[in-house]
């Protein structure tokens, strides 16, 4: 599979899913041999604006999910899970439906070694509060939300979401090795101490561990906890 056609693939799945009313649950699991720049939904006016986005030699994809730029590639493995209207694991609070798919990542994470802590709505707000002149809110890593997976403060997973009333879809990220911030940085025209900033504020499972983990293993076992989950009571 060539590489628009491995990043439009996912963008066209999560679509399509939620295109008409959902009735089953249902997931996959991404991973990317090249890097791909992935515009949150408040950013697809930037194509428009910045042509030059287009030209930069990279693959840029929107998503209809939320949040800022994502930098996808060898460095991430992504998850995509749909949900109906009425499933239990959905909440009216946008932040509290995080929560599970949370605790399931820092499990799933801790048997693999990687010790995470799950960010509650409060902690999420005070990190907010304490870092909003040194955060990166253009890119999804640069800002820590509810739900979301930090070691030491450092973000390891994210998450964004589209809620409609047919369903509701939840997209998420785990950070496997270090990734190439400057590169995004380059492309979206940001400076340089952007890059520096993402790259203290994040950390990949590699760096935490001091190794490379399986990432087949680790799809595998995500893989299976997210379908277990999912279908729960069925």
């Amino acid at each position: 599979m060539q590489n628009t056609q491995q990043h439009l693939a996912e963008q066209d799945w999560n679509q399509s899913r939620l295109s008409d009313e959902v009735r089953t649950p249902a997931m996959k699991l991404w991973q990317y041999d090249q890097p791909a720049v992935v515009l949150g939904r408040s950013q697809h006016a930037m194509l428009t604006a910045n042509p030059a986005l287009s030209q930069a030699g990279i693959d840029i994809v929107l998503r209809h999910a939320g949040g800022g730029a994502v930098l996808v590639g060898p460095w991430m493995l992504s998850a995509s899970v749909v949900l109906p209207a009425s499933h239990p694991l959905v909440t009216p609070s946008t932040a509290r439906s995080y929560q599970w798919i949370g605790d399931l990542y820092a499990s799933v994470l801790a048997a693999a070694g990687v010790k995470t802590h799950v960010l509650s709505p409060e902690e999420a707000h005070a990190w907010k509060q304490e870092n909003r002149a040194s955060s990166v809110e253009w890119a999804c890593f640069g800002g820590l939300s509810p739900g979301e997976l930090v070691v030491d403060d450092r973000k390891i997973v994210g998450f964004a979401q589209v809620r409609k009333r047919n369903g509701i879809l939840l997209v998420a990220g785990i950070l496997l090795t270090n990734t190439d911030w400057p590169l995004l940085c380059s492309v979206m025209g940001k400076p340089e101490e952007d890059a520096a900033t993402l790259a203290r504020c994040t950390i990949s499972c590699a760096e935490q561990l001091g190794r490379e983990l399986s990432v087949t293993d680790l799809a595998a076992s995500l893989g299976a906890a997210l379908e277990e989950a999912i279908h729960a009571g069925e």
